[in-house]
């Protein structure tokens, strides 16, 4: 268990704690930061600290392991894992709040489950799929557009542009034309197998 293994166990166990500031309804709650007509519940505020934070950990595992001879089995398996447990449970959130259609999530869901099973049949085959430049562009709208739908759109709330809105039709199509992209050059796989 080495350190990037545990920033990224760190990183699945902010999971939960950032849904239920989300998701639980506390009477202790402060009202919400008011700015004219813009305003935003403290919870989510802690929310999207926490979801920032932990997105931000990804990058910071794979950086540590990788400068530090530090890859590990494990690491592999946790950090995409982790990932997908972090987009999946504050997509879900999102659309229990009803600030992302449910058509949304879960395209973007289904891609993240159909590109790790095509990871798997790679690791049957003895070869690896690797990370392409799109599914970095993914990852970045999708963390993104999470970040500002979470903090009701904010700064550009107070100029009417929907940016929100904009960056999550942006990570679906991100997403959906990455997936694509994966099982285009990965046919070869799926012909085999």
């Amino acid at each position: 268990m080495n350190l990037p293994n545990r920033i990224t166990l760190a990183r699945i166990f902010m999971i939960p704690v950032m849904m239920m500031f989300l998701l639980v309804d506390f009477d202790f709650y402060p009202s919400p930061i008011q700015f004219g007509d813009y305003s935003l519940p403290y919870n989510q505020l802690i929310a999207v600290i926490i979801f920032i934070v932990a997105a931000s950990t990804d990058g910071i595992d794979g950086y540590i392991a990788r400068k530090h001879n530090l890859v590990t089995n494990l690491g592999k398996l946790l950090d995409p894992l982790a990932d997908k447990l972090l987009i999946t449970a504050v997509l879900v959130s999102l659309v229990e709040m009803g600030s992302v259609p449910s058509w949304m999530a879960v395209v973007i869901i289904s891609r993240e489950f159909a590109v790790t099973g095509l990871r798997q049949v790679a690791l049957l085959d003895g070869s690896v799929v690797a990370a392409s430049s799109w599914g970095k562009v993914k990852t970045v709208t999708q963390i993104i557009a999470i970040s500002l739908l979470l903090l009701n759109n904010f700064p550009f709330a107070f100029i009417s542009i929907p940016m929100d809105v904009i960056f999550i039709w942006l990570a679906t199509i991100v997403t959906l034309y990455s997936g694509i992209d994966y099982f285009v050059k990965n046919k070869h796989l799926l012909r085999q197998n």
